[in-house]
């Protein structure tokens, strides 16, 4: 399957036009928004107080839920309910990635590890108040 926008057809199955976002489940909701807007800068589109919201920054589009909460926070036919957590993450790129994380920290931000350094450039794993991660990424130079 194809999914190049360039190559956009009637036929195709997604609707490559439009931005697609990423969807997190939290534990709590308002927390989620305060942390994303405050920590982050996001801008909250639509706040539905302990349920749902959805959050902007430039062309992302955060979805979050919390379990049991609209259609993406119910159970799963066997009864499993979405969790928060995991390894999935959004990735942000930054220029000078000790002056953000020490901004962050600032902050009052949680880190899951430090600094960690590989071929393409340098990482390190925030975390969200529900445990969701955001990488914030510093290319290594050319």
């Amino acid at each position: 399957m194809d999914i190049n926008a360039n190559n956009m057809s009637d036929t195709h199955l997604f609707k490559l036009n439009q931005f697609v976002g990423v969807r997190y489940i939290v534990r709590d909701i308002d927390a989620a928004v305060a942390f994303y807007t405050q920590t982050l800068g996001f801008h909250a589109d639509l706040h539905v107080k302990s349920a749902f919201a959805a959050l902007s920054l430039g062309n992302l589009k955060l979805y979050i839920n919390k379990p049991g909460a609209g259609g993406a926070g119910q159970a799963m036919p066997d009864g499993t309910l979405p969790i928060p957590g995991g390894w999935n993450r959004i990735q942000f790129i930054v220029e000078d990635l000790e002056r953000a994380v020490k901004d962050l920290k600032s902050k009052k931000a949680k880190f899951r590890n430090e600094i960690v350094v590989g071929i393409g450039g340098k990482q390190i794993l925030l975390e969200d108040p529900s445990g969701n991660l955001i990488e914030l990424f510093q290319p290594a130079e050319q």
